[in-house]
């Protein structure tokens, strides 16, 4: 399978599940799909993020050797949502090595304040937060008023998310 060629010929789910298929638990498959995803052009990457982004959460020890290239586009200036939405999205599921912790708190603050991000962007930060406490008990200090004074003005997403992390911030 030609993965370019493949993510150019259309977007859509059944499209993404035959990426995703395809590149399986293969390392250099996903080496070639974090390549296409980081070089672009724009709508290559966008087209990219939602096969890439299934594919960690069904393997998330391809990502470890890409994801500082991966925090670093994440802090890139100009990207189209659909880029940060999904490289938060896999965050989730994946422990962030020490090294790269600080760069990701800083942007995962920087989106969840952001009241001009899209919510899922600031759901999956605050997420992504919430496992970095695990490791950095500290960073609860931050976050929990963070969250509450977003709270009254959240979507139901951002409540519904908030709740559950404020939840288990507090315990």
């Amino acid at each position: 399978m030609n993965l370019l060629k493949e993510i150019l010929q259309e977007h859509s789910r059944p499209q993404m599940i035959r990426i995703v298929n395809y590149v399986g638990a293969n390392e250099k498959r996903f080496a070639e799909l974090v390549g296409i995803f980081l070089n672009g052009p724009y709508r290559v990457t966008q087209r990219a993020a939602w096969p890439l982004s299934n594919c960690v959460e069904l393997h998330p020890e391809l990502v470890k050797p890409h994801l500082k290239k991966l925090i670093s586009f994440l802090g890139k200036s100009g990207e189209h949502d659909a880029v940060k939405r999904n490289i938060l999205r896999f965050l989730q599921f994946v422990p962030i090595p020490r090294s790269l912790q600080g760069r990701t708190t800083a942007l995962c603050f920087q989106f969840l304040g952001d009241t001009k991000e899209p919510i899922a962007i600031r759901v999956f930060s605050m997420t992504v937060l919430a496992n970095l406490a695990k490791e950095n008990p500290e960073l609860k200090n931050e976050i929990i008023p963070m969250i509450e004074d977003q709270m009254p003005y959240g979507s139901a997403g951002f409540v519904s998310r908030g709740k559950k992390i404020l939840k288990f911030l507090r315990n």
